[in-house]
């Protein structure tokens, strides 16, 4: 195995970075790998509670696919026992557990949606369900026996919790010793996570060192904000841009995002490099280059070339998209309430009413304000605009 030279990985391997624990042994374990031309196993744990990726996920993810690259092996951690577990990382509260077979189905979707970045032929997945299941009740108090009750309240968010008098339960307390039984149990060189599972990734670490492992490098990355420019990216709190959105909304939510954020998502979302004067000097087209290239990579260039065109049309030239939707409906005339439901365009009744309270329900380019507006449907198409990007076109059969 042919590996590039000790200082041209470090180059590599620091880029982006936040901590490296420790960079001294991670260069020993370079020199080494150089020197046996033995590829260093990366472990990236993977959390199944949500099937859906977006980019935040990304920035570790590539980060594994950079070691890929040099050579290395990279280690897929599907944590389908862990998530039975709940993480606690960064929780105010318990977090609700998954059963095995939801954690082993979305850990099938989290692994094709990271083959948009990583190479899948040369990724090894594992499920940690297939040693964690096997461990008896005996084994469990023996694990728990290496940690104390004061080393976990070190913990960030379980000191704040325990300090405001919020319940933690016991089997959260685990969850960090069976992450880390993974790092035994594979005897990987080096861990890959965000800054939330630093913890994490030291007990890891600390577990190896007590079974006689030489411990595991830890390497943290960045929490990438959302589009909101204030929390951490998130599909729950509505600020996530996702591997799977369709090209257009990919492409708008990319230039939504605030101009401070700008050079961060060009840093650990391209391969591009771009400086702060020419972010400074033309926002704008810094913003469109960075959403082009963002939907190359999940989509293609084509997508992402006909998503500008769509943005342009809609949002520039305030024209309606050119391919809609046509719905046909029996009745002539139907309450916009009902219609805005039936048409997927709001989730139930109550978000339809706050939708045209809001002034974002258009029909035919005109403002509906009247929550009991209803709309006469005739032999010519209708087009419905449901807030910035959802048209709709609809007819009497």
């Amino acid at each position: 195995m042919h590996f590039p030279s000790v200082q041209e990985q470090l180059d590599l391997i620091e880029r982006n970075t936040i901590e490296i624990l420790s960079r001294q042994e991670l260069e020993a374990k370079l020199q080494k790998s150089l020197k046996t031309s033995q590829p260093l196993k990366v472990k990236l744990g993977a959390d199944p509670s949500r099937p859906d990726l977006h980019l935040g996920h990304a920035v570790v993810l590539r980060k594994l696919r950079e070691f890929q690259d040099l050579g290395h092996e990279a280690i897929l951690i599907i944590g389908d026992f862990t998530a039975m577990i709940g993480d606690p990382s960064g929780k105010s509260k318990t977090r609700p557990q998954l059963t095995a077979e939801e954690a082993r189905e979305n850990g099938k979707s989290y692994f094709e949606q990271a083959s948009k970045i990583l190479d899948p032929k040369k990724t090894t997945i594992c499920y940690n369900a297939e040693w964690l299941g096997k461990m008896s009740f005996a084994d469990v108090i023996r694990l728990s026996s290496h940690y104390t009750v004061a080393r976990m309240l070190e913990r960030d968010d379980f000191e704040r919790r325990y300090r405001a008098q919020e319940p933690i339960s016991i089997h959260e307390f685990l969850y960090p010793l069976a992450q880390g039984m993974d790092s035994v149990h594979l005897k990987n060189d080096i861990e890959l996570g965000g800054t939330d599972q630093k913890f994490n990734l030291l007990v890891g670490r600390d577990l190896q060192r007590e079974h006689g492992i030489a411990p595991q490098v830890c390497i943290t990355m960045p929490l990438l904000v959302g589009t909101d420019g204030k929390e951490k990216m998130s599909k729950s709190l509505g600020n996530a841009i996702s591997f799977n959105d369709p090209p257009e909304e990919m492409y708008g939510r990319v230039l939504s995002i605030p101009d401070s954020l700008i050079k961060e998502y060009y840093s650990v979302n391209t391969a591009i490099a771009i400086t702060p004067a020419q972010i400074e000097g033309d926002p704008r087209t810094a913003k469109r280059a960075l959403a082009i290239d963002i939907v190359r990579q999940y989509h293609s260039l084509e997508a992402a070339t006909k998503a500008e065109e769509h943005f342009d049309q809609v949002f520039v030239q305030k024209k309606a998209p050119e391919n809609i939707e046509l719905f046909e409906f029996e009745e002539h005339s139907l309450p916009l309430i009902d219609l805005l439901v039936t048409l997927g365009a709001a989730a139930s009744k109550s978000e339809a009413r706050r939708m045209i309270q809001q002034n974002s329900v258009m029909v035919d380019e005109q403002k509906i304000t009247e929550i009991t507006a209803t709309i006469d449907l005739n032999s010519e198409p209708k087009i419905i605009r449901a807030g910035k990007r959802k048209f709709f076109k609809v007819v009497a059969k």
